[in-house]
């Protein structure tokens, strides 16, 4: 079953603005369907690839989805409302994006002979377990809407697959490492950027187990299903993670990995979710294993803020997913 064209959706998003040359680097055909809400310019390394074509729209224009998805051989489904805090920003935004646009994407991708359909889902969907290491055959407790219908969304892809529309769920982990369009609302990049910039790290807690995979990890993982035998990946859910680590412990990686001098400051919080994903069912069974290490994502950071090409990385929304919705006011 060969691949030829993907449709990346949210492919102007963090993970897609790396994900996306790659694949065009490996030959395929690529359609990104996206708002561009966080710049028009993120492909910008990319745009005059014959093999690219940029889609800006809604997920949720079943007209558009109608339009783009002929001739798609595989879909790779990034975009979403993500994280908890922007979610309830606007929840009914949220569950229009994230839920309520699932199901008729994947009957317009059905519909149209796509033959993979990889969801990007989320560790999050666990909700807090008690057990040490987080396996997939564990009963999912979502905690939030978020993870509530990203858990839903996981059912009815399983449910739409066929012998033809090949389904597989990938629950990240924490995203850490920069891209063309970078998130600096994320563990790691958080405390690289307030170490850098800031010259402190203040961390909230600290004893919270976060699971982190670096973002080169992550995009090659994607290339890596759509190599995959059939057989192997139909209906299969997998963690994607790396790394577990308090965050404490990711504040003194950050600290090292820049040289020392960083101070740490520790205030409390409520916000005491906690839990260490294990990742060895895709190792196991599709031998995919991470590599790139937290500390590598701190340097590539550090070298992309030492080279200018991350402007005010204090204060610009576009590295803060809530920030830049509040200042939309999307609907």
């Amino acid at each position: 079953m060969e691949i030829q064209t993907v449709l990346v959706t949210g492919g102007a998003g963090y993970i897609g603005s790396l994900l996306v040359p790659k694949l065009l680097q490996n030959n395929y055909r690529v359609k990104v369907l996206d708002l561009y809400i966080y710049g028009t310019n993120v492909l910008d390394s990319v745009k005059d690839n014959s093999n690219l074509e940029q889609i800006k729209a809604d997920i949720r224009d079943k007209d558009v989805l109608e339009q783009v998805m002929p001739g798609t051989d595989a879909v790779i489904h990034l975009a979403c409302i993500s994280n908890d805090p922007s979610y309830e920003l606007n929840p009914k935004l949220g569950k229009s994006i994230n839920f309520d646009a699932f199901e008729p994407l994947v009957d317009i991708s059905k519909k149209n002979n796509v033959k993979r359909f990889i969801y990007a889902s989320s560790s999050s969907v666990y909700g807090i377990k008690q057990q040490t290491n987080v396996t997939e055959d564990l009963p999912l407790e979502p905690l939030t809407d978020y993870s509530k219908f990203k858990a839903k969304c996981e059912d009815i892809l399983i449910k739409k697959s066929s012998n033809t529309f090949i389904p597989t769920i990938i629950r990240p982990s924490t995203v850490c490492g920069y891209a063309p369009r970078l998130r600096l609302d994320l563990t790691v990049n958080i405390l690289t950027n307030h170490a850098i910039n800031n010259g402190k790290i203040t961390v909230f807690g600290g004893q919270q187990m976060r699971p982190n995979i670096h973002i080169e990890d992550m995009t090659d993982l994607y290339l890596f299903l759509l190599d995959q035998p059939v057989e192997k990946i139909k209906d299969k859910i997998y963690n994607a993670g790396y790394q577990n680590y308090k965050v404490i412990e990711i504040a003194e990686i950050v600290k090292r990995a820049l040289g020392g001098n960083v101070p740490i400051y520790i205030t409390p919080t409520n916000d005491n979710r906690s839990y260490h994903v294990s990742s060895q069912k895709i190792k196991q069974e599709l031998g995919f294993e991470a590599k790139y290490t937290i500390e590598q994502a701190v340097i590539d950071l550090k070298k992309a803020f030492e080279k200018g090409i991350i402007p005010d990385p204090m204060s610009l929304e576009i590295y803060y997913n809530i920030k830049t919705m509040q200042k939309l006011n999307m609907k």
